[in-house]
């Protein structure tokens, strides 16, 4: 793991100010490593005990295939209280955990939350990337911010979000036709649903992250990385998440990885 970040002991005020200082720091460029993606992180964070425990879920899938060859559940105490748009200083401790007992570092990560579409475009994925310090992308399922146009009911249509320019915006930020700043994607994942968020986190392109997650969609909303995460640190995979064995998705009972 590289050198912590920062301190998690602070107030709210603190932790927004903490946002706009760091929120330069992230890449928006693509900076995937010297040697080509082969493995694949899903993250996704759940709360027990009322909000008293967190429960961070991280899932390696094998790319191109898809296949998962390693999950980690790990649960700490709850830091910060839900506070909208501090979401990654309540999230992130956790997660941080469960990355210190991979057996491997992924080359790309997807997280159940937002990149770069953030009012101070410093959402969970992108907090998260600094800190790892690896390429990560924001697949959210509520906007935060920005408008953006229809997107038409046909899987992997989408449309952009963009958003005023803020102060946290670099000088070389991608702009729509009508000045304002590209924060995202509305990505229609699947056929009459809502769309999905896609913003990239770090380290990687607006393009490139959409282009990832479109090739990670199987069957469902959500791409095969945070399906499966989401479903290991949710409710509905409670009968096997602390089974300790490398199936204990489900994978062998109907549930397979999509190819």
């Amino acid at each position: 793991m590289p050198d912590p970040l920062h301190d998690w002991t602070l107030s709210p005020e603190e932790a927004i100010e903490l946002q706009r200082r760091l929120a330069p720091r992230v890449e928006r460029r693509d900076r995937l490593g010297d040697n080509a993606v082969n493995v694949l992180a899903g993250v996704d964070i759940g709360f027990e005990d009322e909000g008293e425990t967190t429960r961070a879920a991280v899932v390696l899938l094998a790319w191109p295939d898809l296949e998962p060859i390693e999950e980690i559940v790990h649960r700490e105490p709850t830091r910060m209280p839900y506070i909208p748009g501090l979401l990654s200083f309540r999230e992130i401790p956790a997660a941080l955990g469960a990355f210190e007992q991979l057996s491997r570092r992924p080359d790309l990560v997807m997280v159940d939350g937002q990149g770069i579409a953030h009012p101070r475009r410093l959402g969970v994925a992108s907090h998260l990337g600094l800190w790892l310090d690896l390429p990560t992308i924001g697949i959210a399922k509520k906007r935060l911010c920005g408008r953006h146009g229809e997107v038409p009911d046909v899987r992997g249509e989408w449309a952009w979000l963009t958003d005023r320019r803020r102060k946290e915006d670099p000088e070389d930020v991608q702009l729509d036709a009508e000045g304002r700043v590209i924060i995202g994607a509305m990505l229609r994942s699947r056929q009459g649903v809502k769309p999905v968020i896609v913003s990239p986190g770090h380290r990687i392109s607006q393009a490139t992250a959409l282009d990832w997650v479109i090739a990670c969609l199987g069957r469902t909303k959500l791409p095969e990385p945070t399906r499966l995460a989401d479903r290991l640190a949710s409710r509905r995979g409670r009968r096997f998440r602390d089974s300790g064995s490398q199936d204990s998705l489900g994978l062998d009972d109907g549930s397979q990885a999509l190819k």
